[in-house]
């Protein structure tokens, strides 16, 4: 694009830098379109030819999950290992484990694209919209089809779609820090740059991915997709998304064993060198042996169970951003959660006006509260789409109809903001004087009318009383101003109180029940008075532990706020600062903190948290600062993600507990035979076929049931805990190993061929249905029953193992044929193992339960000493216009504890 002259360049390329320099009209004249916009058909037309406004989307690519299986330092072991073998001259042996390669590789790719599929999907259906002038209208459309020549309106807290001109701005303030760095907002000026000036000096322009941090703006979309500065950065630098604490514990644990693999294979190989075995052989079994003792399978076994999971809560409208956010998700114990459209309905109407005294009629004061709206008065009354829901409700309301906004003239406008709380504008009737009017929150509104006689007190108290939302208006003479600032807005008479209501959710209260079963504390934070949250808590039988004030929070130190935090259920006027200041000592004090937020004021309290949740409804900057988003904003689905990560970390635990302590037993086992008999006790390709085998058996493990219990509270990674699993359960493994040495050699007196056979058939059938011992902490089958998948699965497996042995293909697998009495002697081994298993299993779970600690609150508390910030602590802007749902953030980081 930037290769074009003017004379070829397409009409629509039109470069920022250019655009910038030239007039609005000059621009709207070059992109063919006007003030009032495109018509719906031009836009279709220009959208089809210039393809969506997105730098990339989501798109599954089946190469890329291929690579990322030849990249696993598992297989890159296999793979030698076959090639060594082939080398050496053993065919059989490589051809073996080549065939074991490409099923583990099939395998890998197979459930891991599937990931990928699932999560392509969530993609697709988180979605951000922009208003946009076309057909003369205000529209509600999805930003990706924005197009050049497109005419958009952008409020406080919009993530800038495209690469626009503006025309018209009002205090306007940008975050550009994505782009150039800069921490302080730039200001922002639809007067002409001038040539050639740099990108942070474009006063003029707005650009893809920065922030608007205050103030609004009317402009045309010059670039939009890859054509635009951040577009062409991103494709530039390409896309890597950070991996979290969850993913980089796996990998830890998978090294961990790696390295004990190649620590026992070293020694092994040492060994058989010592007495004298063939160095070939000694090098391919013990290649084997750390192949053997790895869990192959146990990224296709996570792969699985987080798309299964994605799959699961989709269809419960959960969309869940990264895959890996699921296991977050159940590790909360603490949500704080804003009140609107959560605890009540969210659909605000409005129910009447409160004049302040007789000179003011409820006409009036609709009518000053309806000219203190953010929105142009003939686009208000024509649509609503991009309001905020007080002002929707307010211009949908039997009185606007009567609203005539050709009396009125608009000077000048300070728009909302989270600080001041209030919305001013300077508005002038037919030709008269100006007048001042303000409109917004009745404490700070209040504080700038004077003395509050006590009938109006008691009138405001009367509404907060009655859980109604309150929205006091003020005004005062201003002749002679031609434009306002916040220090005109004083002296003010308050003309009266507008009235709103948001009834509580018929369901919030099951919901809440629901939450707390699962051991989560539920506290609610609202920019709402303090007697509305405390009249919906009431409402839903809410026990309050008590009300923190944003007064109260600016306050209290850190040690004293932590302390009252932990103890109060509401947090009420608090700001967008105090909000994520209450999020973070929450965390400081031992709390996985959740926060559930929509607006613009949530953003920087969505990234404190340890999971942040948002909805589809919410603003760009709230949904983008989010990991979660609900379609329907419900706790009780919320309720349901949160068991739906609980239950994936519990069978991810399941296939972990059982990798590692039959793994470890069984390369045990054969690591002692090695140096014990004259011969290898199992071929190295026999191990590796053994090892797949048992490792597809446990991929049904993801779709397997798990036990109430399991769910009621968090799990967390503890190595000490599998170590110690480990270590009691892998030598028991052993024990019935060398049994079964004794029963082949003394009883049956088999030669090589039939001690593998013997060995194999032993060892598949135990490490794969001590599955159904180690699923549960209950009596399996009588007391928890494991999954019609997972009991197919395994008994498949089995089948299997025995089949081998006794198939045409034993004499190509090293495998000689065994006596029938061997079966039934392997029968009552499996019995006594599997009781045995069981009896260690509820010692060790006793013993454990004791080590561990008395909680000292009903709700789950961790340690400070393991607590690890999950976000970086700076809040920088998210970038997610550009690729809906997909957003440019810090590395995610969280615990790794013990419970």
């Amino acid at each position: 694009m930037s290769d074009l002259n003017v004379q070829e360049r397409h009409p629509l390329q039109l470069p920022i830098t250019e655009a910038a320099s030239l007039s609005p009209g000059q621009v709207l004249e070059q992109l063919g379109s006007s003030p009032a916009g495109l018509t719906n058909t031009e836009a279709s037309e220009r959208l089809e030819e210039l393809g969506p406004n997105a730098v990339r989307t989501h798109r599954a690519n089946g190469w890329a999950v291929l690579g990322r299986q030849f990249a696993s330092p598992i297989l890159i072991l296999l793979i030698m290992t076959a090639g060594l073998s082939l080398f050496l001259g053993d065919a059989t042996n490589s051809i073996v484990i080549g065939v074991i390669l490409l099923i583990s590789v099939g395998l890998g790719f197979t459930n891991e694209f599937r990931a990928e599929r699932a999560s392509e999907a969530l993609h697709s259906r988180v979605t951000h919209r922009a208003v946009v002038l076309r057909d003369g209208t205000t529209q509600d459309v999805n930003v990706t089809d924005l197009v050049p020549g497109d005419v958009v309106h952008l409020s406080l807290g919009a993530v800038i779609p495209a690469d626009i001109r503006l025309l018209s701005t009002n205090n306007l303030l940008c975050d550009e820090s994505i782009l150039t760095g800069e921490s302080l907002p730039a200001g922002k000026d639809p007067a002409p740059a001038v040539p050639g000036a740099a990108l942070g000096d474009l006063a003029s322009c707005v650009f893809m991915g920065t922030v608007i941090q205050s103030g609004g703006c009317t402009g045309v979309v010059v670039a939009t997709g890859g054509r635009a500065e951040f577009g062409r950065i991103a494709l530039g630098l390409g896309e890597r998304q950070p991996q979290t604490e969850f993913q980089l514990g796996l990998k830890r644990f998978s090294f961990l064993l790696l390295q004990v693999a190649l620590g026992l294979t070293t020694l092994i190989f040492i060994a058989n060198l010592l007495l004298h075995r063939p160095l070939i052989e000694s090098l391919l079994f013990s290649l084997a042996i750390a192949v053997g003792i790895t869990p192959q399978l146990l990224p296709a076994v996570v792969s699985t169970s987080l798309a299964t999971g994605t799959r699961y809560l989709a269809r419960r409208k959960v969309l869940v951003k990264r895959l890996v956010c699921i296991e977050d998700l159940g590790d909360m114990d603490i949500l704080v959660t804003d009140k609107t459209g959560t605890l009540t309905e969210g659909r605000i109407s409005f129910t009447g006006a409160l004049p302040a005294s007789r000179e003011v009629s409820d006409v009036e004061l609709l009518t000053l509260g309806l000219l203190a709206t953010e929105t142009v008065y003939a686009e208000a009354k024509q649509s609503t789409a991009g309001q905020n829901p007080l002002d929707a409700a307010l211009w949908d309301s039997t009185g606007a109809a009567a609203f005539d906004p050709a009396r009125f003239e608009r000077l000048d406008l300070i728009d909302f903001d989270h600080q001041r709380r209030r919305t001013s504008v300077l508005v002038r009737e037919a030709g008269g004087p100006a007048r001042l009017v303000t409109k917004g929150a009745p404490e700070d509104v209040l504080a700038l009318c004077g003395p509050t006689s006590p009938n109006v007190q008691a009138m405001l108290d009367e509404q907060f009383d009655a859980g109604s939302r309150v929205v006091a208006v003020a005004t005062r003479p201003a002749t002679g101003l031609v434009n306002i600032t916040p220090d005109d807005e004083r002296d003010l008479v308050l003309a009266g109180f507008l009235v709103f209501l948001d009834r509580p959710k018929a369901n919030a209260k099951m919901s809440l029940d629901q939450l707390a079963t699962l051991g989560i504390s539920v506290k609610i934070a609202t920019g709402d008075n303090a007697k509305v949250a405390e009249k919906v808590c009431s409402e839903l039988g809410v026990i309050s532990g008590g009300t923190l004030t944003g007064a109260d929070v600016d306050a209290l130190p850190d040690t004293e706020l932590a302390a009252a935090a932990r103890e109060a259920t509401i947090f009420a006027r608090v700001s967008p600062e105090q909000k994520a200041r209450i999020i973070t000592l929450l965390r400081q004090s031992g709390g996985a903190v959740g926060f559930m937020g929509d607006g613009v004021n949530d953003a920087l309290a969505l990234h404190k948290a340890d999971i942040g949740i948002s909805v589809d409804s919410a603003t760009d900057v709230a949904k983008d600062a989010a990991d979660v988003v609900l379609m329907d904003k419900d706790l009780g689905v919320l309720a349901e993600g949160v068991m739906e990560g609980r239950r994936i970390f519990a069978n991810t635990i399941k296939y972990v507990l059982m990798g590692t302590s039959s793994n470890f037993g069984n390369m045990f086992s054969a690591a002692t035979a090695s140096v014990v008999l004259s011969f290898l006790p199992m071929l190295p390709g026999q191990i590796l076929l053994n090892n797949l085998l048992y490792d597809s058996g446990q991929l049904a493990i993801p779709g397997d049931r798990v036990d109430k219990e399991q769910l009621l509270a968090p799990s967390h990674w503890n190595i000490a805990f599998i170590r110690r699993f480990m270590f009691l359960f892998g030598p028991i493994s052993s024990i019935f190993d060398f049994a079964t040495f004794a029963l082949m050699l003394f009883v049956f007196n088999a030669v090589p061929g039939e001690f593998r056979a013997g060995w194999f058939i032993e060892s598949i059938a135990t490490q794969t249905l001590i599955i159904f011992a180690i699923r549960t902490r209950r009596v399996p089958f009588l007391r928890s029953r494991p999954s019609v998948g997972l009991l197919s699965a395994s008994l498949g497996v089995v089948a299997a193992g025995i089949f081998l042995p006794l198939s045409a293909l034993a004499g190509v697998l090293g495998f000689d044929p065994l006596p029938m009495p061997f079966f039934l002697a392997v029968l009552g081994m499996i019995v006594v193992y599997i009781v045995m298993v069981e009896f260690a299993k509820h010692w060790f779970f006793a013993r454990a339960a004791q080590q561990l600690p008395e909680p000292a609150a009903p709700v789950r508390r961790r340690p400070d000493t393991h607590h690890i910030s999950r976000r970086a602590a700076r809040f920088s802007a998210p970038v997610v216009a550009v690729v809906p749902g997909r957003p440019v953030r810090p590395a995610h980081r969280r615990r790794n504890v013990a419970v």
